[in-house]
């Protein structure tokens, strides 16, 4: 049995070609969420571009942000979107923002029963889950829904 929330055979992640997203996937794999925030108007983004979108500053870079935010959405996956997720499903994807970082939203699976009530607004914190052994080696990230009892 894998340690992994799904199958392995899908591509791994890589990094795009031009290198501008790079910075992220390395702060994953030290168990970090580096997003892109501009060097002048200090405001966040993400997708990851090489202007600000707000001031048109090219001195953007990437900082630190708490793994931790608040559901935005979620879709609850049924049927596979790839061969290697066949006999996967359910399971569900979750949009996530991050209010300590303008409001930035990213991706990722939501761990925990795929059946289960996901509230909207609910607070998440990030697992990372290292795929050391793979070639080359990446980490993933997911998010589970904080207790607050």
């Amino acid at each position: 049995m894998s340690n992994y929330y799904l199958n392995t055979v899908v591509t791994a992640p890589v990094p795009m070609g031009d290198g501008l997203d790079q910075p992220f996937w390395e702060g994953l794999m030290q168990e970090k969420l580096l997003l892109q925030r501009c060097n002048q108007c200090r405001r966040w983004q993400w997708g990851p571009e090489w202007i600000c979108h707000r001031c048109l500053s090219f001195d953007v870079g990437y900082q630190e942000v708490a793994p931790t935010g608040r559901l935005f959405s979620h879709e609850r996956i049924w049927h596979p979107v790839h061969p290697g997720l066949n006999d996967q499903g359910p399971y569900v994807v979750a949009l996530v923002e991050f209010p300590q970082a303008d409001n930035v939203r990213i991706v990722g699976n939501l761990l925990g029963d795929p059946r289960q009530t996901v509230p909207i607004g609910v607070a998440v914190e990030a697992v990372f889950e290292a795929h050391d052994n793979a070639n080359p080696p990446f980490t993933l990230i997911h998010w589970r829904i904080i207790d607050d009892d």
